[in-house]
């Protein structure tokens, strides 16, 4: 398209992502400021989804530690905590058929759920959502940050928002509108896993270069409203082996039964998976069908349906936070404690520690002459520190730091011993004694795919009965995924031609399972075989980004308002 002229708008702090780190950051921003006297200090918040929450997707249950700092008063002011953890129990499933129950003291400390809350993820960010707003800050749904702006010395000026109304030849249509630029002081990008901005920010400033590789697994999540007789609220369940078993594969699942009669439950699968015929959306729907868990299903009603990566590399794997113009948090950056199974109190809590960092940045350069509520003025603009360094500091001396260091070792153990082997080595280390050393995983899980060649076994994968298994398609349409048909695909091909000509013959080409919403598929036409890509089914778990075993694919933000819209989940 030629040159388009676009309006702008100008904020002290513009953050990308209205999940529980971009919403904590907001609302600790502007806490600060009314506290410190800088009441005119903007923040706003930009949102892919059609609304804040429609996108949110967690297992969930929640440790308060972050929240308890961020509204000490959270129960009075209603935040939606309802369900206490009233059981918590671990199982590992040797067979289909077969089950046994870890004795609590087995269990590493990290996994106990004491004082921790079932929650629905999506409702406690719109509650954030409304908090903020009371606070002022400027919330914006539907609007897709789709670019980084940049000074002419390099520095991060703020982000573009994606166009609307352009069609699949990438010409604007009737309905086109061109996106905002928003200018700040700091943009913060709280995008979660695998944000397609956060990937281009650590390659411009090398900012993961001394970090292991990060790693991933693809969370798959059903909810079920359940019969009152066989609903036990506050129970907590997780478990291992089978079915991930039969294929060597590692990741583990959870049920929890929260509040109105609904139970949330799904796997998340490593996706340094070897098996190139392993099929995850397949091995959930499995799982179902183990008596232990489909004893609380039946005579039940799935009533929603997501997906989304997990990342899960922790320590070792988090890049450098702070770059000139801003910085990363939450899973942007990689906060998540897989130890745990836990990254909201996690995100929640580095969100916070930016909004220190960048607010007492902001306040140092008012006290020396620059203006707040007008961005990157150019007689201000040196008044102003070009990089928050001081967020890392207070990373370094917080909680979170600590947590993380703590169970540094643990999904490094998993890789490298197995989940027996693994088990053992993060009991030791979370429930008798510290262990002294680091252990590093230098393998991207992309590269980890055995070739068709190497791997001959294949998962019996029955046909799905439709009231406890289900497809992938009938499985998209209860998640309301949408998208504008007539937009270019999100869903970008490096060589278009990869796909058939070395995807195919070495890996069957493994997007045709890997995907949980039946995006890709290869189709023969005429003798040819060809790669097509359903983008409209895409509900943004940015998989296909990860374990694309040739990298070749790339996920950038379609039209803001597109994708998945997530009631409850």
């Amino acid at each position: 398209m030629e040159h388009i002229e676009r309006e702008s708008m100008e904020f002290d702090v513009v953050i990308v992502g209205a999940g529980p780190a971009g919403l904590s950051a907001a609302i600790k921003l502007r806490q600060l400021a009314i506290q410190h006297d800088l009441p005119d200090l903007t923040v706003c918040v930009v949102e892919k989804g059609s609304e804040v929450g429609a996108h949110i997707l967690s297992g969930a249950v929640l440790e308060p530690r972050a929240l308890n700092e961020l509204f000490p008063n959270w129960k009075e002011e209603g935040a939606p905590l309802n369900v206490p953890v009233t059981q918590d129990k671990t199982y590992f499933l040797t067979s289909d058929q077969k089950h046994q129950e870890a004795p609590h003291w087995v269990v590493p400390k990290t996994m106990h759920n004491e004082g921790n809350y079932v929650v629905s993820l999506g409702n406690v960010v719109r509650w954030l959502g409304e908090k903020a707003e009371e606070l002022e800050v400027a919330v914006f749904p539907g609007f897709a940050a789709s670019e980084i702006l940049y000074h002419t010395d390099g520095t991060v000026k703020g982000i573009q928002t994606g166009d609307m109304g352009v069609g699949k030849d990438g010409q604007p249509t009737g309905n086109f509108t061109p996106g905002y630029e928003l200018h700040a002081k700091y943009t913060i990008f709280a995008e979660g896993c695998r944000g397609h901005l956060g990937k281009r920010l650590i390659s411009q400033f090398d900012l993961d270069k001394n970090a292991d590789p990060q790693h991933y697994g693809i969370g798959i999540k059903e909810l079920w409203e359940v019969d009152p007789s066989l609903h036990q609220e506050g129970l907590v369940m997780h478990g291992a082996g089978w079915p991930l078993s039969e294929t060597g594969s590692s990741g583990g699942w959870w049920l929890y039964h929260g509040e109105n009669n609904q139970i949330s439950l799904g796997m998340i699968v490593d996706l340094a998976y070897k098996n190139p015929h392993m099929y995850p959306f397949m091995e959930m729907q499995r799982f179902k069908t183990h008596p232990l868990i489909k004893q609380y299903l039946e005579g039940g009603k799935r009533i929603s349906y997501g997906a989304r990566a997990v990342v899960k590399g922790g320590l070792n794997s988090l890049p450098k936070l702070t770059f000139a113009g801003g910085a990363l948090i939450g899973d942007d950056a990689g906060f998540l404690n897989f130890a745990k199974i836990k990254g909201s109190h996690t995100a929640m809590k580095s969100g916070m520690l930016c909004a220190e960092a960048i607010f007492e940045a902001i306040k140092e350069g008012v006290a020396q002459g620059g203006e707040v509520s007008i961005a990157r003025v150019t007689e201000g603009e040196d008044h102003f520190m070009k990089e928050p360094l001081a967020y890392s500091k207070k990373f370094e001396q917080s909680w979170l730091k600590e947590e993380l260091f703590q169970t540094r070792n643990f999904g490094p153990a998993m890789h490298k011993f197995g989940q027996y082997g693994g088990g053992a080595f993060n009991f030791i280390d979370q429930n008798v004694f510290r262990i002294p050393f680091t252990l590093h995983d230098l393998t991207p899980d992309f590269s980890a795919l055995d070739t068709v060649d190497v791997t001959n076994f294949k998962p019996n994968y029955p046909k799905p009965d439709g009231k406890l298994t289900f497809d992938r398609l009938s499985s998209v349409f209860i998640s309301n995924t949408v998208h504008e048909e007539n937009q270019p695909s999100h869903l970008k091909l490096t060589d278009a031609h990869i796909p058939v000509n070395v995807n195919l013959p070495k890996w069957d080409e493994p997007a045709q399972r890997y995907c949980p919403a039946g995006v890709y598929e290869i189709v023969e036409e005429a003798g040819q075989k060809h790669f097509q890509i359903n983008a409209a089914n895409c509900v943004h778990c940015k998989t296909c980004d990860i374990k694309d075993p040739s990298q070749n694919i790339t996920w950038v933000t379609p039209e803001g308002g597109g994708g998945p819209n997530y009631p409850n989940m």
